[in-house]
């Protein structure tokens, strides 16, 4: 996912700033996934469970990467397309409704371990985390696609 992760914001990066934006958010949660995870560079010598604080707070980062990614980035695109008379296209639309199917399984993640204790037992964690991990990867896929087309259509607007 990072290398991955690097090649968009290569790819991407400046083109936007609600691109930018989206990206710099991005990049957080993968930081952190990772951290979570115990994934290189943050991996631990001896792999044990994160601490109830760490799972709050990655808990918390997924909410607000995905209410952002919903409603201030959305919103933000759809400004910059109203002010230059863009309106999306059926494959935008397409690959938003495929985004929005990864958010109930993310926050259910997020609902599930944003208010254990310390004592809480995890027996589903390992498993839980790695399909969190593949669902965060498929949303970064989708959501490659639709900066590809977002980037094009805010870099030629109508008339240009």
């Amino acid at each position: 996912m990072l290398s991955k992760f690097e090649q968009v914001q290569k790819q991407w990066g400046g083109t936007s700033d609600v691109i930018d934006h989206w990206l710099m958010s991005r990049q957080q949660l993968l930081i952190d996934y990772c951290k979570l995870a115990g994934l290189p560079p943050f991996e631990k010598n001896q792999r044990q469970l994160p601490t109830a604080a760490q799972l709050q707070l990655f808990s918390q980062q997924l909410v607000d990467y995905i209410s952002e990614g919903h409603f201030k980035i959305y919103d933000m695109v759809m400004a910059r397309w109203n002010a230059t008379g863009y309106s999306p296209t059926e494959e935008i639309s397409k690959l938003y409704s495929q985004i929005t199917h990864t958010t109930d399984p993310l926050l259910n993640f997020a609902d599930r371990y944003c208010d254990i204790a310390e004592e809480d037992e995890l027996p589903d964690f390992d498993t839980d985390l790695s399909v969190t991990g593949e669902l965060i990867e498929s949303r970064f896929e989708l959501e490659d696609e639709l900066i590809e087309l977002i980037s094009e259509s805010l870099a030629c607007p109508p008339g240009a």
